[in-house]
């Protein structure tokens, strides 16, 4: 995808492209377009195209409907796919579409999860490094047909090195007057620590015994594994996860066994036992369950009455 700016609802793609792979790799279906924004197309230095060779061709809407087909029932896969998914909800949304997106997965975590020693992340970096070919950066359909091709090596690497798949839940909503809004999709640090915990904090961990659902667990700078997916292993397993340390976290995954600064210093400090995340890792699989909270609904204000403020 190539888009006139950078915020979407302000900028708009100018050009897309869609390939839907199936389980062997192989694409089943395709989708590529030019499209009219109606705007400036803004960096042309940057995708080559000018406001001249997009006048005319297909706006958004005209290709939402073959959009949707790809995608239905699909997990949309794109480097950086926080930038992609909020500009395609953005363009659905102006044509009054909805996405049938329930699942994406950014492979720029992926790849930073699989520490593949590479000077960065970009698309181009990767592309060299797995032997694909880059026929011209930049090309909504050039970096979709590459993307494709690094992602079986990928994947593969993140099944023999035992990586969670960066795979995330995206929702939307539909509003009274039927209009369908698509929530942003924001990195899971930054909503992990006010997520509640379905479990009661059965206190600190003590080495030798099971983790228990319910315990708070911390991560310190001080770490091989990515914060993301020691995060979603950290809720998948019922335990809950804070980015503070204070009496009440249960453990701190630390590397550094004596930690000068930062949390694990902090968690040293009140006696806070720290693991590595690979021996973290290690023991998820014997996670014991824990005490549930009960939820209490006074029902007799259902239906009732309402305040304004």
């Amino acid at each position: 995808m190539e888009t006139s700016g950078f915020r979407p609802g302000q900028a708009r793609v100018v050009s897309i492209a869609a390939l839907a792979l199936g389980d062997d790799g192989n694409v089943e279906q395709s989708l590529y377009s030019l499209l009219d924004p109606g705007v400036d197309p803004g960096p042309t230095h940057v995708h080559g195209l000018t406001a001249e060779m997009l006048h005319g061709q297909p706006c958004f809407g005209d290709i939402a409907d073959a959009l949707i087909e790809l995608l239905d029932g699909r997990t949309l896969v794109a480097h950086n796919v926080g930038f992609d998914y909020s500009f395609l909800a953005a363009e659905a949304e102006l044509v009054g579409e909805e996405l049938p997106i329930d699942t994406v997965m950014c492979t720029v975590e992926l790849a930073r999860r699989l520490d593949l020693g590479t000077e960065n992340l970009r698309l181009e970096t990767l592309a060299a490094h797995w032997g694909v070919t880059q026929m011209k950066p930049h090309d909504a359909l050039d970096d979709a047909l590459v993307l494709a091709q690094i992602l079986k090596p990928v994947l593969l690497r993140a099944r023999e090195r035992k990586v969670w798949l960066p795979v995330h839940p995206v929702t939307r909503r539909r509003w009274p007057n039927g209009l369908v809004t698509h929530d942003e999709l924001r990195p899971l640090k930054m909503l992990a620590a006010r997520l509640p915990c379905p479990y009661l904090n059965p206190g600190r961990y003590v080495r030798g015994r099971p983790l228990v659902q319910g315990m708070r667990i911390a991560v310190s700078a001080e770490v091989q594994r990515t914060h993301e997916e020691l995060i979603e292993r950290i809720l998948h397993a019922g335990l809950a996860y804070t980015d503070t340390v204070d009496l009440e976290t249960s453990l701190m995954i630390c590397n550094e066994p004596e930690p000068e600064h930062g949390k694990g210093y902090q968690a040293r400090q009140l006696g806070v036992p720290l693991v590595t995340d690979a021996d973290f890792l290690t023991h998820l699989d014997g996670v014991v369950a824990g005490t549930g909270i009960e939820e209490f609904t006074d029902i007799r204000a259902a239906g009732e009455q309402f305040a304004l403020f």
